[in-house]
């Protein structure tokens, strides 16, 4: 059979009946008591009965009149976007007819159909009613009404949203029967029940569960209607966040503030997880150097059960990996097979471990959530992970900061020994002890002898090397028992509990040649010998301050001994300790109160052509102990920081006498004064001495400096360029004791000296040592070939002189010719000698 023609006869015939059907249609809805008009698909009226028209005041036509245009704006937004149901809208028509109308666009009608009525009170509260059930089903919380046997006679929508219960699920039932889990506390649910059953107003929180399971917090407020039916309109609120970040946020980060010990921070960290995640067992480690990991926190039955650290297959894979490991059911996992069973004894089926990273990345340790239901982790439970590993990192790192200062704070950088004040706490025990089982204990002081020309000479890269390599032979050779310790520099203790004196003698004895044994620092082999000092409990001090002490003045001591040996304290060596104390303290006051004197040796020409120039000597003379010599207060003075104050003393002092000499017309070539290796380190040392030159008016050639072959050799970068400052000032350098050092011809050769002064050790030996006029004769001949004047001091015979002269020595000085003089002595012995007008060479 063919198609039908949709244009033939048939056709037609549908049409007519329909336009039929439209007009049969009309008329009937003309005739309707209710205002009535049809819409087509965009709103727009395509019919309007006369009810309708009267009521809309649009006369007696509503054909092709939007209906939205004749409401006001905030109404046409609601039908627009409103669902089929009955609205209350505002109409506005023709100037003079407003009004409230009711506009049924569904429940019933079509949506291309609305019913339009005059609005009355009913209608009004009907739809009142309307927006206060779409107000409440907008709400994120859950709002529910029970009657007076507590049961649910309402639910908004987001009583659905929230626990997952549709409405016809909850009706009829008690609050109770939908929210209690295995976590929910019993005693709160009784007491919420007995405040419903009383009609009392009350407010509580309490840890509820879902249709589906997963728990949450809710804030529960009941509020009595206030009318004969005893219901309660109830509100649950979801509290989860806010009851996290208030348990773990606030109680965890005072912990932190205040400091409290890691463990316990962990501790009371996992115990508030678990109080508001109950369904939980959790578990920290921490990443130890050895690659394995040391638990924090953890519960008593995991801890007993041995499942937790480096026991711990997934916290270790999450360490190892870097990586969140998820163990939805522990029963059927592979990787729990040697602790399945202790895991599924305490009722846990899942375990989440997640790596705890510092803000650096670095893997600090592990965080573990155990679970008492097989799956995944819930949102809530990757919200808490996530906050708990931000707290173990904080802890951690605060950890590590706190463990970086303290041992900066009680360990020698350089070394790792124990410092001073480690020492001093460590050492509380073994004194205890010792003080209590009455045994011996033997507090030994070391120090490298000649440290300081080491790193001169050698660097300080070779000092710093040498120092590691004594520390490390000091704590191998000390017991276990023992405490050792690098005090300051060169200086280390080692206290040996249970030592009695013959022990420590034979432990001295291996320390020395421990220390002399050879040390391979980068390139160099370095060569050490050791002072020790020793004291003795109780014979010598029952407090380690005393002992110290006592140590300290055996070993310096054995150092003024020559170093290389070992003393132990002695009764005497507090009386020098006292004198020299007395002496440092009056040595201050000598030098900035004018007790300081100088005296002026002569250096006279060989050849008789008279004085070549003084020697500046300081001179102490002590109130009660007389003449102190420099030997004496010299090294003192550099041991109390005093060398610097001294040196610039003695240059003042001597400029300025020469000064006065000068003015006075006595003619003293040049006046030589001893610096102290010290002040050629000071990078003010050349315009120090270019302003006292300046201030008295001095030649700087009429002043010679002298050093010492230590200051010639020294590594550091300032002495060198101080000397070549000094030189291009016009001042002359003397190397003193020329030849009893370690001297490099080629230092020589490259520094700015002037003149070399030869060693009385030598100058004394003529006649007695072949092998010293030997030497002295080199070193005239080295004088000569440089083209530098030698000095020859310590002269005291005429064997010795003429010696000298006969081998070209060209400057003298010695007792045979004068003894140091006071400024006033020296005058004199020039007038004496007819010196005073002695041309200058």
């Amino acid at each position: 059979m063919s198609r039908a023609d949709p244009s033939g006869p048939q056709a037609v015939t549908t049409a007519a009946a329909a336009s039929a059907a439209d007009t049969a249609l009309r008329h009937c809805l003309q005739d309707a008591p209710d205002g009535i008009v049809l819409l087509d698909r965009d709103g727009r009226m395509v019919f309007g009965n006369g009810k309708a028209c009267e009521m809309l005041g649009l006369g007696g036509s509503a054909d092709t009149a939007p209906l939205p245009e004749l409401l006001t704006p905030e109404e046409r937004e609601r039908w627009l976007q409103a669902p089929p149901a009955p609205l209350l809208l505002a109409a506005q028509a023709r100037p003079g007819r407003p009004g409230d109308l009711w506009l049924c666009a569904g429940e019933g009608c079509l949506r291309g159909m609305a019913v339009l009525r005059p609005a009355d009170a009913r209608m009004h509260e009907q739809a009142h009613i309307h927006l206060l059930s779409q107000a409440l089903d907008s709400s994120d919380n859950a709002i529910f009404l029970c009657d007076d046997q507590s049961r649910i006679r309402y639910v908004n929508a987001g009583f659905s949203r929230m626990l997952g219960y549709a409405p016809e699920e909850a009706l009829g039932k008690l609050p109770r029967e939908l929210i209690s889990g295995p976590h929910t506390d019993v005693a709160t649910l009784d007491r919420l029940g007995e405040e419903h059953r009383a009609g009392r107003a009350h407010r509580d929180h309490l840890l509820g569960y879902c249709k589906d399971g997963s728990p949450l917090w809710l804030s529960v407020v009941a509020t009595p209607l206030a009318d004969a039916s005893g219901s309660l309109v109830n509100v649950f609120t979801d509290i989860t966040e806010a009851k996290t970040h208030e348990v773990l946020n606030g109680k965890v980060l005072d912990a932190l503030v205040r400091e409290e010990p890691l463990a316990m921070t962990m501790a009371l960290m996992c115990q508030e997880v678990e109080r508001v995640a109950p369904d939980l067992r959790v578990v920290v480690t921490r990443s130890e150097p050895d690659g394995q990991l040391c638990t924090l926190a953890a519960p008593a039955p995991l801890m007993t059960a041995g499942t937790c650290g480096w026991e711990h297959p997934a916290c270790m894979q999450a360490l190892r990996r870097g990586r969140a490991v998820v163990i939805e059911d522990i029963a059927s996992a592979p990787l729990f097979d040697s602790q399945r069973d202790a895991l599924l004894a305490l009722g846990l089926r899942a375990c989440w471990s997640n790596p705890i990273r510092s803000t650096a990345g670095q893997v600090l340790g592990t965080l573990a959530f155990h679970c008492h239901r097989p799956g995944p982790p819930t949102a809530w439970h990757r919200r808490l992970a996530e906050l708990c590993l931000h707290l173990c990192a904080l802890a951690l790192e605060r950890e590590q900061a706190r463990s970086r200062m303290h041992r900066l704070a009680f360990y020698d950088v350089l070394t790792g020994l124990p410092n001073r004040l480690m020492f001093n706490a460590l050492s509380e025990q073994p004194l205890m002890q010792a003080e209590q089982q009455d045994t011996p204990m033997a507090l030994l002081f070391v120090t490298l002898d000649r440290f300081k020309r080491i790193n001169e000479s050698q660097g300080h890269a070779a000092g710093d090397g040498l120092l590691r390599d004594l520390a490390r032979r000091l704590h191998d050779i000390a017991g276990p028992e023992s405490v050792v310790a690098r005090q300051v520099a060169d200086e280390f203790t080692l206290l040996v509990p249970g030592c009695a004196q013959q022990q420590a003698v034979a432990l001295c004895e291996r320390l020395l040649a421990m220390i002399a044994a050879p040390t391979v620092v980068g390139s160099m082999t370095l060569h050490a010998s050791a002072s020790i000092g020793v004291a003795m409990y109780p014979d010598d001090g029952r407090a380690l301050e005393t002992l110290l002490r006592h140590a300290d003045l055996a070993m310096r001591r054995a150092k003024d001994e020559g170093g290389g040996r070992f003393r132990f304290f002695s009764a005497d060596m507090n009386r020098l300790a006292q004198e020299r104390l007395l002496l440092e303290a009056t040595l201050r006051d000598s030098l900035r109160q004018g007790g300081l004197r100088l005296h002026y040796q002569p250096q006279v020409h060989a050849d008789g052509r008279g004085l070549y120039g003084v020697e500046a000597l300081l001179r102490w003379r002590h109130p009660h102990l007389g003449d102190i010599p420099p030997s004496r207060f010299v090294p003192l003075a550099e041991e109390c920081g005093l060398m610097a104050e001294l040196s610039h003393w003695v240059m003042e002092e001597a400029c300025r006498q020469h000064a006065d000499w000068r003015r006075r017309g006595l003619d003293i070539p040049r006046v030589a004064v001893n610096l102290s290796a010290s002040a050629f380190e000071l990078p003010s040392l050349a315009e120090q001495v270019r302003r006292l030159l300046e201030r008295h008016q001095q030649l700087a050639e009429t002043l010679v400096l002298e050093i010492t072959e230590g200051v010639m050799l020294s590594a550091q970068p300032q002495v060198p360029a101080n000397l070549h400052a000094l030189h291009a000032l016009g001042v002359r350098l003397s190397l003193d004791d020329f030849g009893t050092g370690y001297s490099s011809l080629s230092h020589l050769h490259r520094l700015p000296i002037s003149e070399m002064k030869l060693d009385r050790s030598f100058i004394s030996e003529i006649g007695h040592d072949p092998a010293a006029g030997a030497l002295i004769l080199s070193v005239l001949r080295i004088g000569e070939s440089l083209g530098k004047h030698v000095v020859a001091e310590g002269v005291e015979t005429e064997d010795q002189r003429r010696f000298l002269v006969d081998n070209g020595s060209p400057v003298l000085q010695g007792y045979l010719f004068s003894p140091a003089l006071s400024a006033n002595a020296l005058e004199q012995w020039l007038g004496e000698q007819a010196y005073a007008r002695s041309p200058r060479s």
